[in-house]
């Protein structure tokens, strides 16, 4: 069942691209170990996308997909192997301390993100204390007016971690991401640890700072019921590649590429007299250590044809949308709840 939240109004962002990727690369030498095996790993293998302000863009897939992988690049925990990211403009290499501030992170666990023997105080002022010369009594008012801004009260800054519900912590997680003031803010599956009525609270959160702030969402996750809400544009990925592309209600309405209607016909809704025509997917997610020749999604397709074993389809643009498919679904197909 999908979470209850205020549904936006449907954003137009500013024109202003915050995140570009081009061609986004990120390869892993495995060694074999005791046991043999190893090679190379391509867990990210080709990505381009741009992210304007105020707008969210979702990525979503099965794990091993490559969102994570993508979300430690573009927060530059990592380096690509290959590509090119520009934050505001600017490509990421030289100048990375001084994007940093633009560009912030909220984890999956709330549980495991917070340090536990800090209070709370401490872990909201401790990026001001770092990045900033502002005063004890300028960042204890900046941490507070966060915290207010989260739904948490003043006299919660003297409380540990441990004292708080997940959801408070969530909400703790987010107030710290912004304390510098950031344009983007990446949250990896920043409500799947929660339960379905405290994912509606923090989404809602989400929601109301994205249209006061102006931010823009990398949300990645592998819940369709809330990126529903929460996603403008969409990017479906498949062992490291995306294999659809578009504005969500394009994407959920008719999807073009089979894995991403596979996908919406195994989400869950809350009316039970909605029929769907549900695609069993068979299989696993192939090894990307050894993935299959031609599209790497043709072991489990149900549409697959002799072509798709021998080559690997591009990404096809085809007016708002893009796919990776050389027999896409009918446009008439409709997904639509």
């Amino acid at each position: 069942m999908s979470p209850t939240v205020t549904l936006p109004r449907r954003r137009t962002g500013t024109g202003e691209i915050v995140v570009e990727a081009r061609d986004l690369k990120r390869y892993y030498d495995v060694g074999g170990g005791l046991c043999g095996g190893g090679g190379l790993v391509k867990a990210l293998d080709g990505v381009s996308f741009k992210l304007e302000s105020g707008k969210t863009l979702a990525v979503v897939g099965e794990s091993g997909c490559g969102k994570s992988t993508l979300a430690r690049l573009v927060t530059m925990i990592e380096e690509p192997t290959d590509g090119t990211l520009l934050i505001d403009g600017e490509p990421v290499g030289e100048s990375t301390p001084e994007l940093r501030r633009k560009m912030q992170i909220v984890f999956q666990n709330p549980y495991g993100s917070l340090n536990p023997r800090q209070k709370i105080g401490a872990i909201l002022e401790e990026p001001l204390v770092i990045n900033t010369k502002d005063n004890a009594a300028t960042r204890r008012a900046k941490a507070i007016n966060m915290m207010e801004r989260v739904g948490l009260r003043a006299e919660h800054y003297e409380r540990y971690p441990h004292m708080f519900s997940g959801g408070q912590r969530q909400r703790i997680a987010i107030a710290r991401a912004l304390m510098l003031n950031p344009k983007i803010l990446v949250l990896d599956e920043p409500v799947s640890a929660l339960d379905v009525s405290i994912q509606a609270q923090v989404l809602n959160i989400l929601m109301d700072l994205q249209d006061e702030l102006g931010l823009a969402y990398l949300f990645i996750s592998h819940d369709l019921s809330v990126v529903r809400h929460l996603a403008d544009d969409i990017m479906v990925m498949y062992l490291g590649k995306p294999v659809e592309t578009g504005p969500s209600e394009e994407v959920f309405a008719h999807p073009r590429h089979p894995y991403p209607a596979a996908l919406l016909s195994a989400t869950p809704v809350a009316d039970p007299f909605h029929e769907k025509n549900r695609i069993r997917l068979e299989g696993e997610l192939p090894s990307p250590l050894n993935p299959p020749k031609g599209c790497a999604f043709n072991p489990r397709c149900w549409r697959v044809e002799e072509d798709c074993r021998q080559k690997q389809p591009p990404l096809i643009d085809e007016g708002l949308q893009s796919h990776a498919c050389f027999h896409p679904l009918p446009l008439d197909e409709d997904f639509a709840e």
